[in-house]
């Protein structure tokens, strides 16, 4: 049985500048233990959704199931001792400036009743896993962001939830502080198997931590699937658009200088995911059918000798071998696809 079931949701909301179709018929469903990622650009509904799955916002038609149960047929009294189940962690944190770090914690202990000796050792508990038992005593204003965010993490685990939705948690932080939360989030997956679904508009976000996709589009769920298939062959255009947004890299500029050289030829994608990063896959390429060959977008990394990522490349305009080198490219296990709707 899957932990999270949304079934048919639609939310709209009536404001004085008129009628907001926020969800449209979303359908999805979530495995137990599962880092799930929700993404899609402004707008797309991917906040309104995660809050509909705590019924902090209630559907305007569908429903939703945590573990089977129906939310709508929750009393009030339910609903919150349901939401003690299900934690919550914000962009910007959510944290009480005028509290230290442990009382923080403690906060949703005392709300449960918890005793000040009882909820003040589960914190400190809370804080050690998340790297923080030396703030303590340290207020919000005193934090770095990534601090900071540690904090809302250990308070949302201090009821022991089975799921954890983070809506935007790391968008207000940089990449190398980004990827330490993203780690943590790991951690607490495996060791605590707790389900985590995740609101970003980020694909390295996704790509990095979830294992599981919904790709969000005006309210709508344009695509699902798992992560890596849908990073190799995205089906809709907002994916390919995400995917793209966030494969920029020093090689842009550079590919921008020789496009010159070739002008409207057919433009395709490639994955890497488990050819050796040792392999100089496209110099190989152009040497041995002799034609030149324009890297518009790239974005490789060596992962553990593996090379992983994507390149946007295109063939002469004129070329006569373009077939034999798409060949030679998945001969040597990349996944070749279209692009020739990429515009530089």
């Amino acid at each position: 049985m899957s932990e999270i079931v949304i079934e048919n949701v639609s939310k709209t909301f009536h404001t004085k500048d008129g009628t907001v179709e926020a969800l449209k018929n979303v359908n999805l469903s979530i495995e137990a233990g599962d880092i799930y990622g929700i993404i899609g650009m402004s707008g797309a509904g991917k906040s309104t959704l995660v809050r509909c799955m705590n019924f902090l916002e209630v559907p305007s038609e569908g429903n939703v199931y945590i573990k089977g149960k129906s939310l709508r047929d929750f009393s009030e009294k339910e609903l919150r001792k349901q939401r003690e189940e299900i934690g919550m962690i914000f962009q910007h944190f959510n944290l009480l400036m005028q509290k230290s770090v442990l009382e923080n914690v403690c906060f949703p202990l005392y709300i449960q009743k918890k005793g000040k000796k009882e909820a003040r050792e589960r914190a400190a508990e809370l804080l050690e896993i998340v790297g923080l038992q030396d703030k303590m005593q340290a207020y919000p204003s005193q934090l770095s962001g990534g601090q900071k965010q540690r904090v809302a993490i250990a308070r949302a685990l201090a009821s022991d939830p089975k799921i954890l939705l983070c809506d935007e948690a790391t968008s207000a932080l940089d990449p190398q502080t980004t990827s330490s939360i993203l780690e943590l989030l790991k951690e607490i997956n495996e060791k605590f198997g707790i389900t985590i679904v995740i609101i970003t508009h980020q694909m390295s976000v996704v790509r990095e931590i979830c294992s599981h996709v919904a790709i969000m589009k005006e309210g709508e769920v344009a695509e699902t699937g798992n992560v890596e298939e849908i990073f190799k062959n995205p089906r809709s255009q907002v994916a390919r658009e995400l995917i793209r947004k966030d494969s920029g890299s020093d090689l842009e500029t550079a590919a921008r200088a020789t496009r010159e050289r070739i002008r409207s030829g057919e433009k395709i994608r490639i994955v890497y995911s488990e050819n050796s990063a040792f392999e100089p896959v496209i110099s190989n390429m152009i040497l041995t059918f002799g034609e030149p060959v324009n890297i518009l977008r790239a974005n490789t990394k060596n992962v553990g000798g593996v090379a992983k990522g994507e390149m946007i490349l295109e063939f002469a305009r004129d070329s006569a071998r373009s077939e034999e080198m798409k060949r030679y490219l998945r001969a040597r296990g990349l996944a070749v696809g279209e692009a020739n709707d990429y515009v530089d």
